[in-house]
């Protein structure tokens, strides 16, 4: 019955060219960068380019052309599949409706209303938006476009698998397809294990909405109890019925890849290309990596999907951060020092002379204070558990924060308060070039007579670095204190009359 399943929808694939009359024919692009750090032949297949940024044009046209005399087409979606939706209503001038999460990004919703759909916010998840659009649909008797759950939906994604082949001058030995409700995964399996079985198919989930993976494990689609929204474009509670029995006897491999990871992707797809990913549109590449990695995959061909680029700039903050984590480069700690002078300058000359992407401390008691630091790295895994072995080795206390999702998302931005202990504090605010190592250096001028009682430090990836610090200095010692800041070579402002120091720190 599978076997037969999978023959219709491969007719239907070939049958799809009309999706052409809106969409391009992606490049797919040789990724030079990625090829020579990964030692792999490494494609991009930019869907990115389609004139909605994303592959969710084919099936969306491809289905809500082949309707015969629509009355007023209304779908569910978290952004891209309403997209397609709106610009093939637009194109066929047929009126429709969008019911969409509320927690879709904004730069979703305002491209579908460009187009001339009605928006309707429903519900935090797709799942929700979903439920809705049904009753909906049927209550007004409108014809409802699932953004995955169709065979002329996958079809109509079936044709990058077609574009995939005719690209390529050899045939891919992997391609690593992104997950959501499995439509784009259905339709570029069947026609390329119908063409050429040999090729090896990855899928790809985000580890926090992985559907696929749970449906294999149960052996049926299987609703999760709580979805992710970070990669919001396959935020998708149980993979589709009619993808799933397309696909679940003819993937070779399922991965899941975590925030970290698919932030770390986002960056690699702009180094190579320019361009910004949206977190879905990077899982082909951060599965890939994953992939590469835990399998030692060497010397080979291999095909991934940039699926969509809808990004809402207000993302890229978190994303940037994430992103070092995700490719190993940063590592983060909570360490307990001595609070006394000279103890904050000897720790860091532990860490050594690595570029430090963020330190927050704060005096709390006589005896000891709570450092939360992020150090860049270059080696990877090894390099992180060298940095905790020579610590450890001083007798400092440490924890290892970088896989504690917590401390990414929350802590590093609550460290330190108010301090009644801290007397006689003075707050400075300092400017340094931005080079490894000259943190040290700046501990180093500012020296080891005055203690230091607060401290915070970021890395914004500027020319300059930020500082600002408290030193417990008594009042007939403060003329000192600023003839020796003002001997250094670092550009300095006393901030402690700051009304912002006195809400919330003094």
């Amino acid at each position: 019955m599978s076997d037969n399943y999978r023959k219709n929808c491969y007719k239907k694939i070939l049958d799809a060219s009309s999706v052409y009359d809106i969409a391009i024919k992606s490049p797919m692009q040789f990724a030079p960068k990625l090829s020579s750090k990964l030692k792999n032949k490494i494609y991009i297949k930019r869907e990115d380019l389609q004139p909605v940024f994303s592959f969710k044009l084919r099936g969306a046209y491809n289905k809500i052309s082949k309707i015969k005399n629509p009355k007023h087409i209304i779908a569910a979606s978290a952004g891209n599949h309403a997209q397609g939706v709106a610009m093939t209503c637009k194109k066929l001038k047929i009126p429709s409706s969008i019911v969409m999460p509320s927690t879709t990004p904004s730069i979703k919703v305002n491209a579908v209303k460009k187009y001339g759909s009605k928006v309707i916010l429903y519900g935090d998840t797709y799942d929700e938006a979903y439920q809705y659009a049904i009753k909906f649909s049927k209550k007004n008797n409108y014809n409802f476009v699932h953004p995955y759950d169709d065979i002329d939906v996958i079809a109509g994604q079936g044709t990058i698998g077609i574009e995939i082949l005719e690209q390529l001058k050899e045939h891919p030995d992997y391609i690593f397809i992104p997950v959501g409700g499995g439509g784009l995964l259905a339709g570029i399996s069947v026609y390329l294990k119908t063409i050429n079985p040999k090729i090896k198919i990855v899928a790809v989930e985000a580890k926090d909405s992985a559907c696929f993976n749970l449906a294999c494990q149960f052996g049926k689609p299987t609703s999760l109890k709580h979805v992710g929204i970070f990669a919001d474009g396959v935020a998708v509670k149980k993979i589709g019925l009619k993808t799933f029995k397309l696909t679940k006897n003819i993937i070779d491999y399922t991965l899941t890849v975590t925030t970290d990871e698919i932030c770390s992707s986002i960056k690699e797809l702009y180094d190579e290309t320019r361009v910004i990913a949206e977190p879905a549109g990077a899982l082909s590449v951060a599965g890939m990596k994953k992939y590469i990695s835990t399998h030692n995959i060497k010397n080979k061909n291999i095909a991934t999907i940039l699926c969509g680029a809808n990004m809402n700039f207000d993302r890229l903050g978190h994303v940037s951060e994430r992103a070092d984590i995700g490719e190993s480069a940063e590592v983060i700690l909570g360490v307990t020092i001595d609070e006394k002078p000279g103890s904050f300058k000897k720790f860091c000359s532990i860490i050594g002379k690595r570029s430090i992407t963020e330190f927050n401390y704060r005096y709390s008691s006589e005896k000891s204070a709570q450092v939360f630091v992020g150090v860049r790295t270059t080696k990877g895994y090894e390099e992180r558990k060298d940095i905790i072995s020579k610590l450890k080795k001083s007798k400092y206390k440490c924890y290892d924060l970088t896989d504690n999702e917590m401390a990414k998302l929350h802590i590093r931005y609550m460290v330190g308060g108010t301090s009644n202990n801290a007397k006689n504090e003075r707050i400075y605010r300092f400017m340094f070039p931005e080079i490894p190592g000259e943190l040290l250096n700046f501990l180093n001028a500012i020296g080891s007579k005055w203690n230091i009682s607060l401290f915070h430090y970021r890395n914004h990836g500027a020319d300059f670095g930020r500082v600002l610090i408290g030193l417990q200095v008594e009042e007939n010692d403060l003329a000192s204190l600023e003839r020796h800041f003002s001997s250094l070579k670092y550009e300095f402002y006393n901030e402690s009359g700051n009304v912002a120091y006195r809400q919330f720190l003094k």
